[in-house]
């Protein structure tokens, strides 16, 4: 397993690019030379698709990076409403064959399908989003989400009045676990008498708990009328319903992937978005990218916590700072995780 300092050394920065060139939608290519025969990164979108603001958008800015920086041609494809495994692998072999290395699926649906075709194309260089998938020419992109989540939950812990934050999850999985997990710990631990209210939309992504904006904004007034007046939401497109609710009742809302504070889709509720947990997305897709355009394609388990930054909380909106304790408690948490002394949950 290589270590992610290797990949990290590249990934830092590409989670603050601006996504405003990001649209909601369809399936795209980008021509450019390339110096091998390799056409290039291609990226496969998890449900929610390019515009959401979020997980996805995180991935096509490294995607656009890399095109950008390598001369790549490159290709995205969306997701379809009800699909398979099948499907997926399909998508994913489809990339392969077409020449395109490496061929990026985004997110832990994509797990069985790039383990078959994975071993179908051992030429080409796989990369799957918050999954492990064992391989020769595989790397798993994973990140310490329940350490940023953490830092989020010392942000609400500080910014609540009503000692009474909520958290609502797109999808009952162990993925969101390790958010909600992070995120409870972090507030517990700042201030024990603020209450966590947690929700989570559906059972299944098939259910539309990461792309279905009115049940997370359904949530989230729920949850504001039993007094939380902080909402963090692990739920991709989903996410946008909660921060829209948030606004509309003057509260705090936490983002979560990208900094959502600064997207342009959502510059009408940015003052109550307080912060968001950053997970590095962008990084990992263009670090890979880059890995298989030098020649030393990586592969293995990539981990991507705070002391690689590759996950963290952003500090954008001005208001951030001006809630009394509240940046130095963040600053003396991160810390304290990266030396260890603070353990966080995964569930």
């Amino acid at each position: 397993m290589r270590r992610i300092s290797k990949l990290a050394r590249v990934a830092v920065g590409v989670a603050s690019l601006g996504l405003a060139a990001t649209a909601c939608g369809g399936t795209s290519s980008d021509s450019g030379d390339s110096d091998s025969n390799d056409k290039g990164v291609a990226i496969a979108y998890d449900v929610g698709g390019k515009g959401d603001q979020s997980f996805n958008d995180a991935a096509y800015a490294g995607l656009t990076k890399a095109q950008k920086e390598f001369g790549y041609k490159t290709a995205d494809i969306e997701p379809t409403e009800g699909e398979t495994d099948a499907d997926k692998e399909q998508r994913l072999a489809s990339l392969a064959k077409q020449g395109y290395n490496p061929v990026i699926g985004v997110g832990y649906a994509y797990g069985p399908a790039m383990t078959a075709v994975a071993a179908k194309y051992p030429d080409t260089t796989f990369g799957i989003v918050d999954f492990e998938v064992k391989g020769k020419n595989v790397a798993s992109l994973v990140f310490a989400e329940e350490q940023a989540s953490y830092l989020a939950g010392v942000a609400a812990a500080k910014a609540t009045k009503t000692d009474v934050v909520g958290f609502i999850g797109g999808v009952d999985v162990p993925l969101i676990h390790k958010f909600e997990a992070g995120y409870k710990q972090g507030v517990q631990d700042t201030n024990s008498k603020v209450k966590v209210l947690s929700q989570y939309l559906t059972q299944t992504a098939e259910e539309g708990g990461f792309a279905s904006p009115d049940k997370g904004k359904a949530a989230a007034e729920g949850q504001i009328e039993n007094k939380a007046d902080v909402l963090y939401a692990a739920a991709g497109l989903s996410g946008q319903g909660v921060i829209e609710a948030a606004a509309k009742a003057k509260v705090w809302a936490i983002g979560v992937d990208s900094d959502q504070y600064k997207q342009a889709a959502l510059a009408k509720y940015k003052n109550y978005i307080l912060t968001s947990a950053l997970k590095d997305v962008g990084g990992a897709v263009y670090a890979l990218s880059k890995s298989v355009h030098d020649g030393k394609p990586l592969t293995g388990t990539q981990r991507f916590d705070l002391e690689a930054n590759g996950v963290g909380l952003s500090e954008s909106n001005p208001e951030y700072a001006k809630i009394p304790g509240l940046q130095d408690a963040v600053n003396k948490a991160k810390q304290e995780i990266i030396d260890g002394k603070i353990k966080v949950n995964t569930e």
